[in-house]
């Protein structure tokens, strides 16, 4: 078992409430805080043993968190078992996280929007206002997607530098607005 140090423990506990707050189960919150703060890649045995969780449920949540692209499956000389490490970049992983939930939430919202705007003016169905709210509500969902692939196209540095410049950019909106 590998002694985690207070802050470690709070950090992954943290972070598995926060999991759950975005939607995703606790246990595989914790099991990405855990590997974000290894050093070295872990196997399942490790991370339930550390975690005190069910072997079953960290192998789903191992399976889950590779699905996203967070963590990786590496191997070690001598060794047959799996271990597992996590992205360490930031920047890296919220892309990630990012685009894995356009693909998951927006992205299937966008066609049944459309398929709602497209029953409405072929059947005539529905009233006009819930055509407006339903064309709205596309509208915002593809002007955010808009925003995050202009967002996903840029290099990290230049994100980094835009949001390190936020005291100009306030300032630079508040002249253009008032």
């Amino acid at each position: 078992m590998i002694e985690l140090s207070p802050i470690q423990t709070k950090f992954i506990l943290h972070w598995g409430e926060m999991g759950t707050r975005w939607g995703i189960n606790r246990t595989v919150a914790q099991i990405h805080a855990l590997l974000y703060l290894s050093e070295e890649p872990l196997n399942a045995e490790q991370i339930a043993e550390t975690l005190t969780v069910a072997r079953s449920n960290v192998s789903n949540s191992l399976k889950e968190l590779q699905g996203w692209g967070l963590i990786k499956n590496v191997h070690r000389l001598g060794d047959r078992r799996d271990h597992f490490e996590s992205k360490k970049d930031m920047w890296e992983m919220a892309r990630l996280i990012t685009a894995e939930r356009k693909r998951r939430e927006f992205d299937p919202t966008v066609v049944v929007l459309r398929e709602c705007i497209d029953e409405i003016d072929s059947t005539g169905g529905g009233s006009e206002y819930t055509r407006e709210r339903v064309a709205a509500t596309l509208k915002f969902i593809e002007s955010a997607t808009d925003v995050y692939e202009q967002l996903q196209s840029l290099p990290v540095e230049t994100i980094m530098k835009v949001a390190t410049t936020k005291k100009r950019l306030k300032s630079l909106i508040k002249s253009l607005t008032g």
